[in-house]
């Protein structure tokens, strides 16, 4: 997909990597919508700045109503904190599996028929390395995404036939505000160098978006892929951070 000229929405832009995507898109020369729950956040000098709350329907409708021009769409706002399947809080659970599932389907259905309008354009769903393993302390978030990568899938069949193109990035270790936090919980502490900055993730997604590849993959993803070949297994924090 060319991004210059292209018109862009991205949830999820009040900070890390939704922020950069934004940045981004603007410097390769594409119309933004930048949104989010709290559009007073949204720093994003040149974008259109419009409140979006993805888990809530009337908004994402909302948003479809006023960004009709839209021939890109990121989804890349998720709530990560939902901590262990059997232990952690429900309604932190429900809530990871509502915006990482619902919320990014609630936008494919509200969004799809503007992408068709417009020629179809792309759909880019922002995953995590998580949904092809599980990690212990949040394998509540390593299941949503596991469901989001499914919905990744079955929309791609499902819109083909409009012309839209359909990708997953499914990156690593990010130097996020949210790994940080989640990091030091954990104890963990990274090696210089182990964390990806997410202005690189995003240059990748862009590029392999442009290219035309359907997943996007940086090294940690890869193997993460690789591995399903093979017995299951949990991603290791603290192999990971020492790699």
């Amino acid at each position: 997909m060319e991004l210059h000229g292209a018109t862009a929405l991205v949830t999820g832009t009040n900070r890390g990597i939704g922020h950069h995507f934004a940045v981004e898109l603007l410097r390769r020369g594409a119309k933004v919508y930048a949104t989010a729950r709290r559009p007073e956040l949204v720093d994003v000098p040149g974008a259109e700045v419009l409140r979006l709350d993805i888990t809530d329907q009337e908004s994402v409708e909302a948003a479809a109503a006023v960004a009709t021009d839209v021939d890109l769409l990121i989804n890349n706002a998720a709530f990560t904190a939902g901590g262990n399947l059997v232990t952690g809080d429900l309604d932190a659970i429900r809530l990871t599996m509502d915006s990482n599932y619902y919320g990014t389907l609630a936008m494919i259905r509200a969004f799809a028929p503007v992408l068709a309008r417009n020629g179809g354009g792309a759909i880019l769903n922002v995953l995590s390395a998580v949904a092809w393993t599980t990690v212990d302390g949040n394998t509540a978030y390593a299941a949503a995404k596991s469901a989001q990568w499914g919905l990744t899938n079955g929309v791609r069949v499902e819109l083909a036939g409009q012309g839209t193109h359909v990708a997953a990035l499914v990156p690593g270790l990010i130097a996020t505000e949210t790994l940080r936090d989640f990091a030091a919980n954990a104890g963990v502490e990274f090696r210089e160098g182990a964390l990806l900055d997410p202005a690189d993730l995003v240059r990748l997604a862009l590029d392999g978006l442009e290219a035309g590849e359907i997943e996007i993959l940086d090294r940690i993803g890869a193997d993460a892929k690789a591995t399903l070949t093979g017995p299951p297994r949990a991603f290791s924090l603290e192999a990971a951070a020492a790699a």
